[in-house]
């Protein structure tokens, strides 16, 4: 890996096109938590233009069509303001975001793309406003973006206020963003900055003197890898979760072990063996034949494996925090492009004995039931849980027992074709990272497969580069550059 560092060319204030007719957009129960939390740094590494398009043509091209695109998402370019009475609004005022030309020529992508291995820090300088916490936004820029010149490819990269987008509105406006500069004559779908939701809330958020600070050391040790899993092995996980061996339904025992050969010493027994269990198991077992989704198979089989890397006594509980999107589980439901945080966290517990000792279908079971109770009324619940006691995000891992799932393998973060095809990866910023931070990517290739974007503290993440339960549904991608 080259050691020099990233190189700033050029950087300017893009403001939109058009001026904003928005009104201020009061931040929301589902925004305000978000405060204390870095701006989100996610980007595209894409293939060089050709030739005929030089990197100056492309930052030109760029700062034109980021333009456009702020005058449909008028919040981007807006300041926070905080009322007399305590209130925080984006007030759409057109100030602009900031706009970073760089260059890292000596640097190639098979340089940062190292299948296998951990991902370079070096990704962390094709971001701007790295650690910046979301609150600031009330002075700085609640958008940034930075283009970054390789040997022989290109990185754009996008930061955005958390306080300002979800995962959700945060791909709408990058999905737009390359829409523009392809040259796209119509804009699929314009964003909803309407606030007349349930988590429009007069509630008051009572922030510390000198503005929250992030809830986890930023400078903790870590290791960063990106693990990939094809629809192949996705297939196989899901069927060992629900029991099936080639489509029969098995009820499995899996308190994972390798014999000599490298085989599962995990018995399993037909469903024959259920009609002969008494009544009241009969019904247990009825219970448990609802479908578990491929991503909770996946996240359930991650829970072990962590768990067991982290030598965790077998009393210790453990916490799997997944990130759910609430607009399609209000009644009525939000619209789908609604702009802004429309997120809360489902905290799944176990202890460590339970994980590592039942089978994987059991550790799934945790997340799948508590994912499918959480509808309408549970949402409005959290709201009002939140509302009689307003509070920051408590981002991290304090009891070392923790894991926290962001992002989703359903955003289309390979849809961003700015003109010359489509990216080779995706990576993001140091941004919101802790031990036990995940973040789930569709795979290039798309078709079902995943990839996750795993921190872990070193002897953690060696543990589970050490797992075989783990590694045998893990693959190395083979980049096309």
């Amino acid at each position: 890996m080259p050691s020099c560092s990233v190189t700033e060319i050029s950087k300017c204030i893009v403001y939109p096109e058009k001026k904003s007719t928005v009104s201020d957009l009061r931040l929301s129960v589902s925004d305000l938590p978000m405060l204390s939390c870095h701006y989100i740094q996610k980007g595209v590494l894409l293939s060089s233009p050709p030739p005929s398009f030089s990197f100056d043509d492309l930052v030109s091209s760029l700062r034109r069509s980021l333009s456009s695109t702020l005058s449909l998402f008028p919040a981007l370019a807006g300041r926070f303001s905080t009322s007399p009475a305590g209130h925080i609004s984006i007030v759409c005022n057109d100030a602009g975001v900031d706009f970073v030309a760089a260059s890292a020529k000596h640097v190639k992508v098979s340089d940062v793309l190292l299948p296998g291995k951990d991902v370079p820090l070096l990704f962390r300088e094709f971001f701007v406003f790295e650690r910046l916490v979301s609150y600031n936004g009330h002075h700085k820029p609640l958008a940034a973006v930075q283009v970054t010149e390789l040997d022989d490819g290109v990185f754009i990269g996008c930061t955005v206020n958390h306080s300002v987008t979800d995962g959700t509105s945060f791909w709408h406006f990058f999905n737009t963003f390359a829409d523009v500069t392809s040259g796209a004559c119509k804009i699929k779908h314009l964003p909803d900055f309407s606030r007349h939701t349930v988590f429009d809330s007069p509630a008051v958020l009572r922030v510390p003197p000198g503005g929250p600070r992030v809830t986890f050391d930023a400078d903790q040790p870590l290791r960063e890898r990106i693990f990939h899993f094809s629809r192949e092995a996705i297939t196989k996980l899901k069927q060992r979760t629900n029991n099936r061996v080639n489509g029969i339904e098995t009820a499995v025992n899996d308190g994972w072990k390798c014999n000599g050969n490298g085989e599962n010493n995990g018995k399993i027994t037909t469903v024959l063996d259920s009609f002969l269990k008494s009544d009241t198991n009969n019904k247990k077992t009825h219970d448990r034949t609802a479908e578990i989704s491929s991503f909770q198979s996946l996240s359930a089989q991650l829970w072990r494996s962590v768990t067991r890397a982290r030598n965790l006594d077998p009393s210790k509980t453990t916490t799997f925090r997944m990130a759910v999107n609430c607009r399609h589980r209000l009644e009525p439901k939000m619209d789908p492009y609604y702009f802004g945080n429309a997120i809360q966290s489902i905290p799944t517990l176990a202890s460590a004995g339970d994980l590592l000792s039942k089978d994987l279908r059991w550790s799934a079971e945790q997340l799948h039931r508590n994912v499918v109770a959480h509808d309408d009324a549970t949402v409005r619940r959290g709201i009002a849980a939140w509302e009689s006691d307003p509070r920051l995000f408590p981002l991290g891992n304090p009891d070392g027992a923790s894991i926290t799932m962001g992002s989703s393998p359903r955003f289309p973060m390979y849809d961003n074709d700015f003109g010359w095809g489509k990216p080779l990866a995706v990576r993001s910023g140091g941004a919101n990272k802790f031990d036990g931070k995940i973040s789930a990517f569709p795979g290039r290739e798309g078709n079902g497969s995943v990839d996750l974007e795993v921190v872990l503290a070193p002897e953690t993440m060696t543990g589970i580069e050490n797992d075989p339960e783990f590694m045998q549904y893990v693959s190395e991608v083979t980049y096309d550059y």
